[in-house]
């Protein structure tokens, strides 16, 4: 019933689920390698040989975005995990305690990172750090922590006002203690939302560093340099963008999709409103 009254859902599992496996296996379903110089085979068509074609440099398409899925994956899980860890810490602590350790948290560090466009910010500590997979998921956590700050703290302000937080309170337990027993399980469910949803954030941040020369550095395939490399030859080889745009379309559709089935069912009340 739920497959149902769900569908997105269920093509959101499916594309995350091609996007992962295609990812976690590239080293064994790339056809060819994917730095491998052809130029006899150059700027070619899909064929039997090479189903999603070649580039300039006679490479081949398919296994350069197999390869381009497993960087993705690699950088999308990093910096959400670096974010969220920092948008815990954060938040957590500006929500828990409040009065001037929240105001200052809150005024000069969540919202000085959020008035500034996050993916300015990305390709500023891109351009300063250099090239390289660490510099890039620090630019992207950089620019991304602050939102689930904000998210974490929210929702501490909310569940320590219950009543069992009160309680644990009376019988004498301490901070950390109340704090990852009682609040965390139950300020858990948005924070995860909001993880998957970013997710689709850091795939399109990470393509567009690529895209403008400040992601990895070639010859790693990255469909965002795939989509660099491919701006030349728009006209008289298209398929050298409409797969990788497909690819970062896929993955984003498939996290934004995830986002909103687990609010669906997450959330008791959208849950009443759609019968789940």
């Amino acid at each position: 019933m739920r497959v149902r009254r769900q569908p997105l859902a269920v093509a959101g599992v499916v594309l995350l689920a091609a996007f992962v496996v295609c990812g976690l296996a590239a080293p064994w379903l790339a056809p060819y390698n994917p730095s491998a110089i052809d130029l006899v085979h150059r700027l070619e068509g899909p064929s039997m040989a090479h189903w999603a074609g070649t580039d300039e440099l006679g490479r081949d398409t398919l296994a350069r975005l197999l390869w381009g899925a497993r960087l993705s994956l690699a950088v999308s899980v990093s910096v959400v995990a670096v974010s969220l860890a920092l948008g815990l810490a954060i938040g957590g602590l500006a929500g828990y305690l409040g009065g001037w350790v929240d105001a200052a948290l809150t005024t000069f560090a969540m919202n000085t990172f959020q008035a500034l466009p996050g993916i300015l910010l990305a390709i500023a500590f891109a351009a300063f750090l250099g090239p390289g997979f660490t510099n890039l998921v620090l630019a992207l956590a950089i620019g991304g922590w602050a939102g689930y700050a904000r998210l974490v703290r929210a929702q501490v302000m909310a569940v320590r006002e219950r009543e069992y937080v009160d309680a644990a309170h009376a019988l004498g337990a301490g901070g950390l203690h109340i704090f990852f027993r009682h609040i965390l399980p139950n300020i858990v469910q948005p924070v995860l939302v909001q993880a998957a949803i970013g997710m689709a954030g850091v795939i399109l941040a990470e393509a567009t560093l690529s895209f403008l020369g400040l992601g990895i550095p070639a010859p790693t395939p990255s469909w965002g340099a795939m989509l660099n490399d491919a701006r030349l030859h728009l006209f008289d080889s298209p398929h050298l963008v409409l797969f990788p745009a497909a690819a970062v379309a896929g993955a984003v559709l498939g996290f934004n999709f995830l986002g909103d089935a687990l609010r669906d069912e997450l959330d008791p009340r959208t849950r009443l409103e759609l019968g789940l």
